[in-house]
């Protein structure tokens, strides 16, 4: 175990070297640096590095799980740390009211079936609309989530015309063995006409520790970084 101020230490400059990148990649891009939203990664990691994140200035939090996430949003709120939640993972429909409770945002929405759950919750149990990200397959991997083809359009029509959610836009994974700037390309072709049909439909999340550069050159608003940030789990212990 490592003792707070060691791992405040840790995540500051693992912090700074992240924001550096993204600087970089934004000049490189002819992008203003704020036009990316960092989000932390922090699945597996204790809420403690999630509250000392915080108190280095970071904004946004992403979980995949919901036991887990739930559990840290609560400890969060606790000790007065106002942070933006995404729900990042794939989602049982089970799990639909439980997360629209404490998320901010769900990015892995990728039925008209999970959109009608996450309606359903969003309506019972808050008071505004929960803001939900239509996650693209790049791959077309089942295993890993995500609509193909005119899905896109089945299930972002579906959240617009919801009560209870909000559209904000799409997410994607970088396939597996392949380059990720032409599978960020083809992204951004379809965040564009998602774009022209719904204009509010602004955020794309995109990229992840080792292709944030090839994310943010392709249009990423937002891009969710873990390993570069809070390290490998085994180093913690």
């Amino acid at each position: 175990m490592v003792s707070d101020d060691r791992r405040r230490a840790e995540l500051a400059a693992n912090l700074q070297q992240v924001r550096e990148r993204i600087s970089r990649a934004c000049v490189a891009a002819g992008r203003p640096a704020e036009a990316v939203t960092l989000t932390a990664v922090t699945k597996t990691y204790p809420a403690s590095d999630v509250l000392l994140l915080a108190g280095l200035g970071v904004t946004d939090v992403g979980e995949n799980k919901d036991q887990e996430a739930a559990g840290k949003a609560a400890q969060a709120r606790a000790a007065g740390a106002r942070l933006r939640w995404h729900f990042v993972g794939q989602l049982q429909r089970n799990k639909a009211k439980s997360v629209a409770a404490y998320a901010d945002v769900v990015e892995s929405v990728d039925s008209v079936r999970l959109v009608a759950a996450l309606d359903r919750a969003a309506v019972a149990v808050r008071d505004e609309p929960l803001e939900v990200l239509v996650q693209v397959s790049l791959d077309g991997d089942p295993e890993r989530g995500g609509v193909v083809g005119d899905d896109l359009w089945r299930v972002s029509d579906a959240v617009a015309s919801s009560d209870g959610l909000r559209l904000g836009g799409v997410m994607a994974v970088a396939p597996l063995g392949q380059d990720p700037g032409d599978a960020f390309a083809r992204l951004a072709e379809l965040a564009g006409q998602l774009r022209s049909a719904q204009p509010s439909a602004t955020t794309v999340s995109a990229g992840m520790s080792g292709d944030l550069e090839a994310a943010i050159r392709h249009g990423a608003t937002h891009v969710r970084i873990g390993t570069s940030l809070l390290g490998m789990r085994n180093s913690l212990r």
